[in-house]
């Protein structure tokens, strides 16, 4: 199969379509509503917990306008325990398709679904977990974040349209730049933002070897009930 080489972008994208999922909720009293000034059309697609908190956040009457519920927007619920919200093809056909790309286009039109602009996302708090004094193996494997490091991935692959945010100290910063800009973010921004994006889930993952590596050397007990074993 021939690699999908890209030729031609935009330098400014038009934010509308915001997929948010955070477990770090800290500046979303702020970027929430600032997203909906500076972008009065913009559609917010979010999970759990964090579908909750900007629902708060913005009151019933703009909920119903700009807030929609990733379940409703797939038409799956999420799995037991939410270990599956966002891992559905139309999420990420929505964050890799591309503008200039006519397949893509024909794609999004035949799923009905949205080429998705920015995604707001910060992964399970696996560095802070592990860091407690008596923490389990299976504490910090409960911890392990799935479905937000493979939308930071393929937000921040394709940042020659998507904005990837993972840092909740830019949220100003593009709130600036949104509103100086007619609702939108620049090429140089999402690349940058895409820096950023791979080597927090670099760090992420470097974490999570680290840790798991000292529980082979002994450091840390299971406190499975193994069944079978021999």
């Amino acid at each position: 199969m021939a690699l999908n080489v890209v030729s031609e972008i935009d330098d400014r994208v038009a934010v509308r379509h915001v997929l948010m999922s955070v477990s770090d909720k800290a500046g979303l009293e702020l970027f929430v509503p600032g997203l909906v000034a500076a972008c009065p059309g913009v559609t917010l697609y979010s999970t759990g917990g964090t579908y909750t908190a900007i629902q708060q956040i913005l009151g019933k009457a703009l909920a119903e306008q700009h807030l929609v519920a990733v379940s409703d927007y797939t038409g799956q619920p999420e799995m037991q325990g939410g270990l599956v919200k966002t891992l559905d093809f139309k999420i990420y056909l929505g964050l890799l398709s591309e503008t200039y790309n006519a397949a893509h286009q024909q794609d999004l039109a035949r799923t009905r679904a949205v080429a998705l602009d920015m995604v707001v996302v910060n992964l399970y708090p696996f560095k802070q977990t592990v860091a407690r004094a008596g923490v389990t193996p299976e504490e910090a494997r409960t911890n392990i974040d799935i479905g937000g490091p493979c939308m930071v991935r393929a937000s921040a692959k394709n940042y020659l349209r998507v904005a990837s945010v993972t840092d909740p100290l830019d949220y100003g910063a593009l709130l600036g730049e949104l509103g100086a800009q007619g609702g939108t973010l620049g090429l140089e921004t999402r690349f940058s933002l895409m820096r950023k994006a791979f080597a927090h889930t670099a760090q992420y993952d470097a974490a999570i070897a680290a840790y798991f590596e000292s529980v082979a050397a002994g450091r840390a007990r299971s406190t499975y009930k193994v069944h079978g074993a021999l």
